[in-house]
């Protein structure tokens, strides 16, 4: 019986992880510009982590988180997201202390949810998220959104909409939490389960059902906008009145609850669309998390980030068929002709190599027309020809593929001449 890959998880092969590879570049060179800097936490984190952080009543602590004892007797868990684990090493390594403030931290990297497998979402994924922490100032919320967005159109995407919303403070959720309590309780019965556990421990959750969004009570709940206090309200007015300053379109929707319970004051997604992309429209979600530095175990540091989908941002590119420059060269392909000629070019494709050049050789011992072919499969831009009578000589033939120019260089300064016909 052949063994398969797991369910929900994917093989991302050559010709396909050029993609990959061109988006994390990109997110790279945009974080280096925005003065974000990388971080690279733990797959797996002790399970207290994401239970105090992310929330025990969420649907990923209840459902979808992949938990296990190690041999010491210890809950672990494969990270389900990656702000919790940023925020505990920002606490565990004191960045608090750092002179330069907020601290401005991106990742890249796999995380885990036990969820269905359907298009656009898997148990194994890869995010891409910022954080920065240790500021409340709206300005630096404007800046996350802004991040997200200028990746996205970086890459060609323009079917894009961003929709935000606040949560406000602690004081504002408090008056909204009584509010949807009293909203949901007489017919709470009607309800999936999971609500029916929500509505004291965290209301607001009920709002994010996915099996009773279509309820009449959904669509009339009291609106967290309705109960912000002045503090909040001037907070989001800030956001917006930042975001149209940066050109930002945007929507305002109330009923945006993100699903992790650390959310507070500005919560965003952005959204494709694009028509035929799917069910699943969301590409990248976000927002204000001040308390969760506090929650575990650190000081104050009121903090604001996002986490978006590689998959999700590949989805995106493919529904609005956007081409990318993923045609691919090497710099030259060494074709050699008899024993002596060959043997010789191993140590002559080294040299190339450490030259700076890409570059590539037959190792099937295929005739000069088939090491040709696989030079142009290769997008070679040069093909240098080696064979005995050459090598006898100390010569060889390098041909410009674009031009079909050929030149007759000696062996003994072949890196000093293929370098000039490079340049050239």
């Amino acid at each position: 019986m052949s063994i398969r890959i797991p369910r929900g998880t994917q093989d991302i092969l050559p010709g396909e992880v050029e993609k990959w590879q061109l988006i994390e570049e990109k997110a790279r060179e945009l974080c280096e510009k925005f003065q974000y800097r990388e971080i690279r936490t733990p797959i797996f984190e002790h399970t207290e982590l994401f239970l105090r952080s992310v929330g025990d009543t969420t649907d990923i602590v209840q459902k979808e988180m992949y938990t296990f004892e190690d041999r010491g007797g210890r809950s672990l868990t494969l990270r389900p997201e990656g702000t919790a684990s940023t925020v505990r090493s920002f606490v565990e390594h004191k960045m608090h202390g750092d002179p330069s403030q907020p601290v401005k931290l991106y990742y890249m990297g796999p995380m885990f949810r036990y969820e269905r497998p359907q298009a656009g979402r898997f148990r194994q994924f890869v995010q891409f998220g910022v954080e920065a922490i240790g500021s409340a100032d709206p300005a630096i919320d404007a800046e996350v959104i802004a991040l997200a967005m200028s990746l996205y159109k970086s890459m060609g995407l323009q079917k894009l909409k961003l929709i935000v919303n606040s949560l406000g403070d602690k004081e504002s959720r408090t008056a909204h939490r009584e509010a949807l309590v009293s909203h949901f309780k007489p017919r709470i019965g009607e309800f999936c389960q999971d609500c029916q556990n929500r509505l004291e421990k965290n209301p607001m959750r009920i709002l994010d059902c996915k099996q009773d969004r279509e309820h009449e009570l959904m669509k009339s709940a009291p609106s967290i906008i309705d109960y912000l206090n002045d503090y909040s309200k001037a907070y989001f007015e800030k956001v917006q009145k930042y975001l149209k300053n940066l050109d930002i379109d945007f929507t305002v929707d109330p009923n945006l609850v993100r699903g992790l319970d650390y959310y507070n004051h500005t919560a965003f997604e952005i959204m494709s669309d694009s028509e035929g992309f799917g069910a699943i429209t969301t590409l990248c979600g976000g927002g204000r998390y001040n308390g969760l530095t506090e929650e575990i175990g650190g000081p104050e540091a009121p903090g604001i980030g996002f986490a978006l989908s590689i998959e999700r941002f590949i989805a995106a590119l493919e529904a609005e068929k956007v081409d990318l420059p993923l045609v691919k060269s090497i710099d030259c392909y060494l074709v050699s002709l008899g024993e002596e000629a060959k043997d010789y070019t191993v140590g002559l494709l080294q040299k190339l190599r450490m030259a700076g050049y890409s570059a590539e050789r037959d190792y099937l011992d295929r005739k000069i027309k088939a090491q040709f072919k696989a030079a142009d499969r290769s997008n070679a831009k040069f093909v240098a020809v080696l064979g005995e009578d050459e090598l006898k000589a100390n010569k060889i033939n390098v041909k410009s593929m674009e031009s079909g120019e050929q030149t007759e260089v000696e062996l003994d300064s072949f890196i000093e001449k293929f370098t000039a016909l490079y340049q050239s």
